[in-house]
C-alpha cells in the first residue's frame, strides 16, 4: 500500500474536521436521539461520529497500531470534532472560504505526490470506501481551518529582537548543541480556568496513560486512547525536530533522557504532557540557505472587494507589467501591503518566511517571471522573483533561525490556547458519557 501512503496522510490528516454543520433546526424529531452533541446551533450525528471511527480504525490498522477500546476512541474523536467544528464555525463568522480553484488544485498536488492522476486518485478512495465527495469536502474543511488558525493565531504572534538576542545566548551552547530530537507525546488538555477538581482528574488520567505505558502498553495504542492532541491518531509523533524548536518544558526533559524512555508527566499551562524519546541525532546547522528576492502586489479580499474581484485586477494588473509598465510603481500605487512604499520590495526572503502557498508559488517562478494571481490567508497577490542565491551561514542567518524556532514554540502554545478558548466561549452540549 506504499502508493496510498501520502493520499491517507492527506485524508487522516483531516480526520476529525466535520462536513458542513447540520442546523438544530434542520434534525427531523425522529432522529433526534441520534444526536451526539450540540455545539452551538449545529449538531454532531452518531452517524458522523460513526465514519470518523471506520476511517480511524482503518487508520491505525495500516500503522500496525492496536486500536483502543471503542469507547475511549469515540469519546477521543468526538471531542475533537468538537473542537474542529467550533473552529469551522468560526471560519464561516469571518468570511474564510475556499474558491473551487484552490480545492482543485490542492487535490492535484495530492495526486501527483502519490504519481497519480486525479481520476486514479478518484479508484484508490472508492477503493477503500471513501466517497470523492466527502474526501473533497473534508479536505475543504482541513485547508479552510488551516487558513483560520494562520490568520487567528500565527500571523498574531511577535517575536522581538531581544527575544531573538536571548535565545541565541541562553541557547548557543546548550540548545545548539543537543541536535535533533524525534520524540511522540500524549497530551491532556486543562479547560480554561480549571478548577483544583478538574486539575486532578486531569492529572490524574496522564498518570494512568504514563502507568499503562510503563507496563509495556504501545505508545501509539496509548496515544491514541488517551491523547487529545491532533497527532494522537497518528501515535502522537512529532517528527524530527531541532532542540530550539521544541518547547521549553519538552527540551528540558528530552535532553537528559536516552531513546525509548519516557519523561515524567510534564504540566504545561494547556494541559499534562508524556513525552517518549524515539531517537536523537547530533545534527549540524545547514551551511548553505538558498533565499530569493521578491516583490508582490496584494490585493485583500474584503465584504467590498470579492476574491473574484481582486483576481481580476491583479490580471489587469498583469497585463500591465507584461507591456511594460513598471511593477514597482503598480505596487506603490496598487498594493495594500506595508511593503507598496518601497515598490512592493520584500527583500531576500529565506525558507519559511512566508506563508506555505506564498512561498510554494514563488519557489515554482523564474528568475524575472510574475505569478498568476496567488490566494493567501492575507489576500491575493503577484508575486515577482527578482534574484536568487545561495549564502552561507552567518550572523543573520542564525538570528532569522532563532525568530523560526521562537515562532514555533509560540505557536504551539497559542494554537492550543486559542483553540481552547474559542470551544470554552462556544455553547457545547455533549449527549455521551464521559
Amino acid at each position: 500500500m506504499k502508493k496510498t501512503k501520502i493520499l491517507w496522510a492527506a485524508l487522516l490528516a483531516g480526520l476529525t474536521l466535520v462536513s458542513v454543520g447540520v442546523p438544530i433546526q434542520a434534525a427531523p424529531v425522529e432522529v433526534m436521539d441520534s444526536i451526539l452533541a450540540i455545539v452551538n446551533d449545529e449538531v454532531i450525528t452518531r452517524n458522523e461520529l460513526r465514519e470518523r471511527v471506520t476511517l480511524a480504525l482503518m487508520q491505525l490498522e495500516r500503522q500496525g497500531t492496536k486500536a483502543p477500546p471503542r469507547g475511549d476512541l469515540e469519546r477521543q474523536l468526538l471531542d475533537r470534532m468538537i473542537n474542529d467544528r467550533v473552529q469551522v464555525q468560526h471560519a464561516k463568522e469571518i468570511g474564510v472560504r475556499v474558491e473551487e480553484a484552490d480545492l482543485d488544485r490542492s487535490i492535484d498536488r495530492i495526486a501527483q505526490d502519490n504519481k497519480i492522476n486525479v481520476e486514479e486518485l478518484r479508484t484508490l478512495l472508492k477503493k477503500d470506501g471513501v466517497p470523492y465527495e466527502k474526501f473533497r469536502e473534508d479536505l475543504r474543511q482541513q485547508i479552510i481551518v488551516s487558513r483560520l488558525r494562520e490568520k487567528e493565531v500565527d500571523d498574531k504572534i511577535v517575536i522581538t529582537e531581544s527575544e531573538v538576542d536571548n535565545l541565541i545566548n541562553n541557547t548557543q551552547n546548550q540548545v545548539e548543541g543537543a541536535g535533533e530530537f524525534d520524540a511522540s507525546h500524549i497530551l491532556v488538555r486543562l479547560p480554561e480556568n480549571a478548577s483544583p477538581e478538574q486539575i486532578n482528574i486531569k492529572r490524574q488520567r496522564a498518570e494512568q496513560a504514563l502507568l499503562q505505558l510503563k507496563k509495556g502498553e504501545e505508545f501509539k495504542q496509548i496515544a491514541a486512547t488517551f491523547s487529545e492532541a491532533p497527532d494522537a491518531l497518528q501515535g502522537g509523533n512529532m517528527g524530527w525536530k531541532d532542540g530550539e524548536r521544541l518547547p521549553v518544558i519538552f527540551f528540558e526533559a528530552l535532553k537528559s533522557m536516552k531513546p525509548g524512555e519516557l519523561s515524567a508527566v510534564l504540566r504545561s499551562p494547556n494541559g499534562f504532557h508524556v513525552l517518549k524519546l524515539n531517537d536523537r541525532r547530533g545534527g549540524q546547522a545547514p551551511v548553505i540557505v538558498q533565499q530569493t528576492h521578491a516583490r508582490h502586489i496584494l490585493i485583500k479580499a474584503s465584504e467590498l472587494v470579492t476574491d473574484v474581484e481582486a483576481r481580476a485586477r491583479l490580471a489587469k494588473l498583469k497585463e500591465r507589467i507584461e507591456n511594460k509598465t513598471d511593477f514597482a510603481e503598480l505596487a506603490r500605487s496598487n498594493s495594500e501591503d506595508t511593503s507598496a512604499a518601497k515598490g512592493g520590495e520584500l527583500g531576500w526572503l529565506s525558507p519559511g518566511d512566508t506563508v506555505p502557498d506564498f512561498e510554494r508559488a514563488m519557489d515554482g517562478l523564474a528568475v524575472g517571471q510574475v505569478s498568476e494571481a496567488v490566494r493567501s490567508p492575507f489576500g491575493w497577490h503577484l508575486i515577482q522573483v527578482l534574484e536568487r542565491r545561495s549564502s552561507d551561514m552567518s550572523k543573520e542567518s542564525r538570528r532569522l533561525s532563532a525568530r523560526k524556532a521562537l515562532h514555533e514554540r509560540k505557536s504551539d502554545e497559542a494554537l492550543e490556547e486559542w483553540v481552547r478558548q474559542l470551544r470554552d466561549r462556544a455553547f457545547v452540549e455533549k449527549h455521551i458519557d464521559d
